[in-house]
C-alpha cells in the first residue's frame, strides 16, 4: 500500500450530534480536514460529488481552496458525475484548480451514482443523443474532456482578436501540464474497468460493485483490478497506472471509537442500485491488531496502490483527524505503508 487518503461524502444536516449543520460548515471543515490530514502525513484528500443533495456538489471551488491551504497532499474527487458536465468549462476549471494546487489534482470522474431527482442532468442542459443512454452520454463527455486536457489546439483564432494570439489553432486555457494522466474512472463493473484502462485513466473502485460472480466483494474487486491491469498492458500504455479502493475502516482505540463504531464490521451486503444487483463491501471496525489481520485478508486492498478511507464527516474535523491518525499510526505501517 503506497498511499492512504480520506474520502468525504460531505453531508450536512440538523440531526442531533451533527457538527455540520450547513453547506458552509461542510465546505470550511472539508478544507480544515485536508490541512489536518496533511499535517498527520496522509497522502490524499478526496471528496464525493452529489447534485440536488445536502452534500458537496460543486468541486472546483473547494479543490482550489484546499490547494491554496495545503502544500503536498493529493487533492481529488470520487467521483464527478460526467452526465452533468460541460467538458470545455470543466477543462478550464480543472486546469485552474490544478495550477493553484501546484499539480496535485487527482480527478475521479464517472457516469455517477443514483440521483436525488429523476434525470437531474436534464436540468443542467444535457440530454443523451439519439440512441444513447445517460451512461453513454457520460462516457462521451468524459472522452471529450480527456481530449481537451491534452492541450492541443482545435479552435480557429479570430483574425482580429482583442489580444494577440499565439500561432496556430487555440486550446483552452489555463492548461495544466500532466493533468491528463491524473484522471481516474470510478468503475462499478469489470467491463467499465477495462474501458477505463483502454482510455488510459487510473482506476477508482469503490465500496460497491456489480455482483458478477456471487463471490465476496473483495474477491470480485480484486478480479476487477486484475482485469483492468491486463487491459492496460494490452492497450500498450507506457506509464504505470494508479488504482484506488475505498473502505470504511475504524481502529477502536478509545471509548468514543467504541461508542460510534464498536458494533460495525459486519459482512458484505447485497442490494439493487440503478436496476443492478450490487455487492456492498463490509465496514471494518476493531482494535488495531485485529484490524491488521482483517485488512491483510482483503484481496483488493492488496492489489491496489491507494486506499481511501471514507470518513464520517458529520462528526467534525477533530474526530475525523483522530480516525485518520489511528489508521496511519497503528494500522497502516503493518500493511506496508511507508
Amino acid at each position: 500500500m503506497k498511499k492512504i487518503g480520506f474520502l468525504s461524502f460531505g453531508h450536512w444536516s440538523n440531526a442531533h450530534g451533527s457538527a455540520t449543520r450547513s453547506a458552509s460548515d461542510v465546505l470550511l471543515q472539508s478544507i480544515d480536514l485536508a490541512v489536518a490530514a496533511e499535517e498527520l502525513g496522509a497522502d490524499g484528500a478526496y471528496y464525493r460529488v452529489h447534485h440536488f443533495a445536502q452534500q458537496l456538489a460543486s468541486p472546483f471551488p473547494l479543490l482550489a481552496a484546499v490547494g491554496a491551504r495545503t502544500k503536498s497532499i493529493e487533492i481529488g474527487t470520487g467521483v464527478i458525475d460526467m452526465r452533468y458536465e460541460n467538458p470545455f468549462y470543466m477543462t478550464e476549471n480543472a486546469g485552474a484548480a490544478d495550477l493553484i494546487a501546484g499539480g496535485r489534482l487527482q480527478l475521479g470522474i464517472s457516469r455517477g451514482s443514483p440521483e436525488q431527482v429523476i434525470e437531474g442532468w436534464r436540468y443542467f442542459g444535457y440530454a443523451p443523443a439519439a440512441g444513447e443512454s445517460d451512461a453513454d452520454m457520460g462516457r462521451r463527455h468524459s472522452e471529450l474532456f480527456l481530449r481537451l486536457l491534452q492541450g492541443e489546439g482545435f479552435a480557429k483564432p479570430n483574425p482580429q482578436p482583442m489580444f494577440p494570439n499565439p500561432p496556430g489553432l487555440l486550446r483552452l486555457e489555463p492548461h495544466a501540464e500532466g493533468l491528463r494522466e491524473r484522471i481516474w474512472w470510478g468503475s462499478a463493473s469489470n467491463a467499465t474497468a477495462v474501458w477505463a484502462a483502454q482510455m488510459g485513466m487510473n482506476l477508482q473502485s469503490s465500496t460497491l460493485k456489480a455482483d458478477e460472480s456471487g463471490e465476496p466483494f473483495h474477491v470480485q474487486q480484486a478480479k476487477q483490478i486484475r482485469a483492468y491491469r491486463a487491459a492496460w498492458a494490452e492497450a500498450g500504455h507506457t506509464r504505470t497506472p494508479r488504482i484506488s479502493v475505498s473502505r470504511s475502516i475504524f481502529a477502536l482505540t478509545d471509548d468514543r471509537d467504541r461508542a460510534y463504531f464498536g458494533r460495525d464490521g459486519g459482512g458484505d451486503q447485497i442490494g439493487v442500485i440503478d436496476n443492478m444487483r450490487a455487492v456492498f463491501g463490509r465496514s471494518y471496525a476493531a482494535e488495531p491488531e485485529r484490524l491488521i489481520e482483517q485488512l491483510r485478508a482483503d484481496e483488493a486492498i492488496a492489489e491496489a496502490d491507494t486506499l481511501l478511507l471514507t470518513v464520517p464527516n458529520q462528526l467534525g474535523v477533530d474526530y475525523n483527524a483522530h480516525v485518520l491518525e489511528n489508521i496511519l499510526r497503528h494500522v497502516a505501517p503493518a500493511l506496508g505503508w511507508r
